[in-house]
């Protein structure tokens, strides 16, 4: 392979800028900027020198050997002062290195990939760690980062290795001293599989959730006090507000975090009969758009007054514009009173929903688990119905085991690599 370098932190003026060097002439090229290799793991202080003796910076550079290395390979990292004119002399005396290049977005995690220092859902991890906003999203990447996906689908693979392979052994060694009913073994495995399968696709649309964020829905008929409210949330002017009804005709969206989860609030139009065309357009946006939010808050324009969304569980239904701050079943986006209340319930529930997310967070995971499903229900029926039919129940087994390999990335991933290599910096 190549040997690859970058700037793996931020561009621009920093305390500390970092240089990732990977590949076969990494330790070389340590060699010809410091005047030596420094003891592998070890970060040693060096005068970085360009080609004609000139100092560059006084760094420290910190050697893996291959094997102990992010990417597997031979590696080293540059720890510069983070000065732009610094960074600049560094890539462009290692440009002038034969053998080593500039690194392509993702190349370094892809070198991870295939030296097997990370399976393909750790990648997508890393990836979203890089991306992470909140607190939530995080602990999620991390999670995934940190192998977990993996580990379950070497579980789930091991089991059905092995339910195979007694399936097998009755048809190629019926002659020979082999259980005569495996059956009751092999069931008892596939079962165990489904039953965690089944956990992780149901817990994928939340993990979708914290991924991308959750949505909360202000809705109301015209002069609730939706804007104010929202205005009031995201701590500046995001929607107009006015007196005149139906100031606000087209959802209006401000992302923000809520108890370490990312939140996009919408304002919508005031829910009301109308004979203003443009308007009715936006009352039908908002409904469509808080019937499919994660949560909605109804306000209404006083107590007793019905709301003009039928409230599902969670929902908080509250008058709006109440500025006396007596009741508890209100809220001012005017005088902040109920703010901290409702903005509590809704960290709460969204909160509680957020405890069922498991560790497949993209559309591929569930699409590999549910081909994985499918097949594992069609294994199951094939050996209750006997042992005629074991054969094929071995055969879908190894669908199974198929589908889980391509979930980690074993085989028949390059269709994939590129949207996903795409999204990572080039230091990465």
């Amino acid at each position: 392979m190549d040997t690859i370098y970058a700037l793996a932190s931020a561009r621009g003026k920093a305390g500390v800028a970092v240089v990732r060097i990977s590949g076969p002439l990494a330790f070389w090229a340590v060699e010809i900027l410091a005047g030596d290799v420094p003891p592998a793991r070890r970060a040693a202080l060096r005068l970085l020198k360009d080609r004609e003796g000139g100092v560059l910076d006084e760094a420290l550079v910190i050697c893996f050997e291959k094997g102990a290395s992010f990417t597997g390979e031979e590696s080293a990292e540059l720890q510069l002062h983070g000065s732009v004119a610094i960074v600049n002399a560094v890539l462009r005396t290692l440009a002038k290195i034969d053998g080593l290049r500039m690194a392509d977005p993702g190349e370094f995690t892809r070198r991870a990939l295939e030296n097997d220092r990370l399976d393909l859902a750790q990648v997508e991890g890393l990836a979203d760690l890089i991306e992470a906003e909140t607190e939530a999203q995080r602990r999620q990447a991390l999670r995934v980062f940190s192998g977990a996906l993996g580990e379950k689908v070497e579980r789930w693979r091991h089991a059905l290795v092995r339910s195979a392979a007694l399936l097998e052994a009755t048809i190629d060694f019926a002659d020979e001293e082999v259980p005569s009913d495996v059956s009751p073994e092999v069931l008892v495995l596939i079962a165990e599989v489904m039953i965690e399968l089944e956990t992780e696709l149901a817990g994928a649309a939340m993990s979708e959730r914290i991924r991308d964020g959750f949505e909360v829905a202000i809705v109301g008929p015209p002069n609730a006090g939706k804007s104010t409210l929202l205005n009031a949330l995201a701590g500046r002017e995001a929607a107009i507000t006015s007196e005149v009804a139906g100031t606000t005709r087209d959802v209006i969206e401000v992302r923000m975090e809520l108890g370490g989860l990312p939140v996009t609030l919408l304002d919508t139009a005031g829910l009301r009969e109308t004979e203003d065309a443009v308007e009715a357009i936006g009352i039908e946006r908002a409904r469509s758009r808080a019937q499919q939010a994660d949560l909605r808050v109804i306000l209404l324009p006083h107590a007793g007054a019905v709301p003009e969304m039928r409230p599902e569980p969670d929902d908080l239904v509250l008058v709006g514009k109440d500025d006396t701050g007596q009741d508890d079943l209100s809220v001012s986006g005017k005088t902040g009173q109920g703010i901290d209340r409702m903005v509590s319930h809704i960290s709460g529930i969204l909160s509680s929903r957020a405890l069922s997310a498991s560790s497949a967070i993209r559309d591929r995971h569930k699409i590999a688990m549910k081909e994985a499903m499918a097949s594992l229900e069609s294994a199951r029926n094939e050996v209750l119905i006997g042992a005629d039919r074991t054969e094929i129940a071995a055969e879908e087994l190894r669908k199974v085991v198929h589908s889980l390999n391509c979930l980690v990335g074993r085989i028949d991933v390059e269709t994939v690599l590129g949207e996903i290599f795409s999204s990572f910096c080039i230091g990465k």
